[in-house]
């Protein structure tokens, strides 16, 4: 048995096999780049949402508020006092509190709205990526996993950008807040200052949008054909794909020889 040109055809075929996978992955590196940044982004939303550091109040009365600058957040008021029991005094937040400004309940909806989402974007541009990189033979869901992956993502970046912008243009219009007594706090500071929980909210928001971006307009993904239930042997990019199944014994050239031993090679040996 002459095993050479078997073993030619199962390499080409391996060889073809192999160069679809890497191509197709050679298509989304962007892409991947964007799952990374919609990772980084997420951690720094869900930071944002922590940080007390929204609005930095500056009053005039110190004798309570010594260090003279309040943290103002959605979930909480921060100061420093030498003359209360405790150094750092803080004040929760309710949504229930008749007394604070729409724009602080509505930002913590949104913001862990965008927390949820984010999430749910990132596990969804995992498992695109996974479909690119590693499935080789089922990508009609292609599309659909790319598309939900760059929705969620802008979505995220929406619902974050809104009460980002809307307490920074407080912030900016110097708005007042009627604080009850016990905050130690006057309704109105002497200035107000854009906090650090807002610049880092706004660098995440576009960061996650950048990655929805990214995610939609994955070519592929736009251009890839579902109409066949089973099999997809073309692809949109540069046209049909290689066929990779083996050629039938029958069709090898030279057949007698793949099959028994050459008579030939016999011949010289009897002689």
């Amino acid at each position: 048995m002459n095993p050479t040109l078997c073993e030619s055809a199962i390499s080409l075929s391996e060889h073809q096999q192999s160069h679809r996978m890497k191509y197709i992955a050679h298509t989304a590196h962007l892409q991947f780049l964007g799952l990374i940044e919609g990772i980084l982004a997420w951690i720094l939303i869900m930071a944002t949402v922590g940080l007390n550091e929204w609005r930095l109040w500056h009053v005039a009365d110190e004798s309570v508020i010594t260090s003279g600058i309040a943290w103002v957040g959605i979930w909480r008021v921060c100061f420093y006092s030498h003359v209360l029991p405790k150094i750092e005094n803080c004040q929760s937040i309710s949504i229930a509190d008749h007394f604070v400004p729409a724009e602080i309940p509505v930002a913590q909806v949104l913001m862990l709205l965008g927390v949820i989402c984010g999430l749910a974007a990132n596990i969804s541009a995992a498992v695109a990526m996974r479909m690119v990189y590693f499935s080789v033979e089922d990508r009609r869901k292609i599309r659909l996993v790319f598309m939900l992956a760059g929705t969620l993502y802008v979505v995220t970046s929406m619902s974050c950008l809104v009460p980002l912008g809307w307490n920074m243009n407080s912030v900016l219009n110097n708005s007042t807040i009627d604080f009850p007594p016990e905050f130690h706090l006057p309704t109105a500071p002497v200035r107000q200052q854009v906090g650090s929980a807002i610049g880092v909210g706004i660098f995440a928001s576009i960061l996650m949008l950048i990655s929805g971006l990214l995610f939609l307009c994955y070519r592929y993904a736009w251009q890839a054909l579902s109409s066949e239930p089973h099999k997809d042997t073309k692809d949109p990019l540069h046209g049909p794909w290689t066929e990779t199944t083996l050629t039938p014994t029958s069709e090898l050239p030279n057949r007698d020889y793949c099959g028994r031993d050459n008579p030939a090679f016999h011949t010289e040996e009897a002689s």
